[in-house]
């Protein structure tokens, strides 16, 4: 049997601290059901007692049945001086209701006298007394020992002693944080060795990437017997990021033997982390390892002639492994496997050899040719199957849109109107709405028109939406592209639209929303 390396995703609460990265809340929700679905053993969610969103998110993850993951919540030690039963953080972090306490305790003594401002002793007691609080209280209590090998360099005997007053008061896990990042392999697996003579229960690595090591140190770590890693997906995460899971995964899997995800869910990592760059609003790191789009491509030559002959020679695992593919500008078929398995998810049944396949990759070269990015907008993928398959259906026909925005002096907000003309089952609707902004004025006046005919839209909200400038060098005449998130109280979907003017893009986005909605309610009453 292969060993088991716990996977802690930090993305909701440390990639957050990234420069930025942003998510909302219903954007959390939607990470955390699919880094659940891909396998991840535990999601921290935040921290409650820092702000509301957090507490909202914890509460709103209520609701949601986690298949594997183990939600954890974030909070620091007790204050000094205080008692862990009085303490707000600590009853913060039990309204939050996850079946995890992740808590974050001081192990390097420069801190504790100056950060704390509180003595060494009382620093361990902080440690002791919270995990023992928490502990008969929660299903596990995760220890982090922040700083833990700048603390070691400086005051070993008293970086072991916070990690033993921990495992006294019963954590389940003693994780070692490298939180300035700067520590080097070598060194951290010496630190790891002596900490295995002092200690006996479970470790995790907790490491930055200031020194670009936090991949390899990570890995290093779990070749020491480190059982749990935590990270980010993409590395996002404070200053240089945090280590970057989407790494790490797969160099556990498929390059030490270890199981973490199970293996077959490795073809989703690709899709996985773009889903995450694009709810952060941020571009794909395009030499991203493993997944990135330049992570397997090849560019003419001998490299081309020798990839085609047998891949091994220019690749060190194959593409499809994690959900990405092999580039090769002369190659028809590059791409095919993709739209398939994106098809059979929406329960589209298409061949690979006929004329629909290539139909459907070539409206989806050109789109994304245009600038559409399809990762974060899947239900503009499958309208966009639909569209190409001859299946869609308009709900409704476009005559004409107005915006106007007015500003009629500095000491008022600027008033959006839109008006909108458009023909629902052959009669002609014209309607006008105002709105907090032009993007808003056009949905309410959109929605206006359809409601009287399509009843369950009135149940569609907009909870989210991004704009991406994608030729900055233009400057204000810029390309833009809209993510938009839609929600019903059941479900959320989110869809995209380019165009050089941001009206029309964010036009196009709402439309795919609203359609999209209308789709799946007639297919589901069918």
């Amino acid at each position: 049997m292969r060993r088991l390396i716990k996977i802690y995703d930090t993305t909701l609460r440390d990639g957050t601290q990234g420069e930025g990265v942003s998510f909302s809340m219903e954007d959390k929700v939607r990470l955390a059901t699919r880094l659940d679905a891909l396998g991840i053993h535990y999601i921290e969610g935040g921290w409650p007692g820092s702000n509301p969103k957090d507490l909202r998110f914890f509460r709103r993850m209520q609701d949601v049945a986690l298949k594997q993951a183990k939600l954890a919540a974030f909070s620091m030690t007790r204050r000094a001086g205080g008692a862990a039963e009085s303490d707000a953080n600590m009853r913060a972090l039990l309204d939050a209701g996850a079946p995890v306490a992740t808590i974050v305790g001081k192990s390097w003594d420069f801190h504790v006298t100056e950060a704390l401002a509180t003595t060494l002793a009382e620093n361990l007691a902080m440690i002791g007394e919270t995990i023992a609080f928490l502990r008969p209280r929660m299903d596990e209590v995760i220890f982090d020992a922040e700083h833990f090998f700048d603390g070691f360099r400086a005051n070993r005997d008293y970086a072991l002693a916070t990690l033993q007053a921990a495992e006294a008061a019963g954590a389940h896990w003693l994780i070692l944080c490298d939180t300035n990042g700067g520590t080097l392999p070598a060194e951290l697996v010496a630190m790891i060795q002596a900490v295995k003579k002092h200690v006996r229960a479970p470790l995790g690595i907790h490491v930055h990437n200031d020194a670009e090591c936090a991949v390899a140190n990570s890995l290093a770590a779990v070749a020491e017997g480190i059982g749990q890693v935590q990270g980010t997906f993409n590395g996002f995460g404070e200053r240089c990021g945090n280590a970057n899971l989407v790494s790490i995964i797969p160099s556990l899997i498929l390059k030490m033997g270890l199981d973490c995800i199970p293996e077959t869910n490795l073809r989703e990592l690709r899709d996985v982390s773009r889903f995450a760059s694009e709810l952060a609003n941020r571009k794909p790191w395009s030499s991203q390892p493993y997944v990135g789009d330049s992570a397997f491509a090849h560019k003419g030559g001998m490299h081309v002639s020798a990839v085609l002959k047998h891949p091994e020679t220019y690749e060190h695992i194959k593409p499809e492994a994690v959900g990405n593919r092999r580039r090769v500008l002369v190659s028809e078929l590059a791409g095919k496997s993709n739209i398939l398995w994106k098809a059979r998810e929406y329960g589209i049944d298409i061949d690979r050899d006929t004329p629909d396949s290539r139909r459907i990759l070539d409206q989806l070269k050109m789109l994304e040719d245009q600038g559409f990015q399809f990762e974060g907008a899947e239900a503009s993928f499958e309208l966009l199957i639909e569209r190409a398959l001859g299946r869609h259906r308009a709900y409704f026909e476009l005559e004409a849109y107005r915006v106007i925005v007015e500003e009629q002096n500095s000491s008022q907000e600027p008033v959006a109107e839109a008006t909108v003309r458009v023909r629902v089952k052959g009669i002609l609707e014209h309607t006008a709405a105002s709105g907090n902004g032009p993007v808003n004025a056009l949905d309410h006046a959109l929605r206006k028109a359809l409601e009287e005919f399509y009843p369950n839209l009135k149940t569609m909200q907009l909870l989210d939406y991004k704009v991406r400038i994608l030729e900055e060098s233009k400057g204000t005449a810029a390309k833009t592209r809209v993510l938009i998130t839609s929600g019903d109280g059941e479900d959320t979907w989110s869809t995209v639209g380019v165009a050089d003017n941001i009206i029309e893009a964010s036009w196009q986005a709402l439309v795919d929303s609203v359609e999209y909605k209308l789709r799946r309610d007639e297919s589901a009453r069918a």
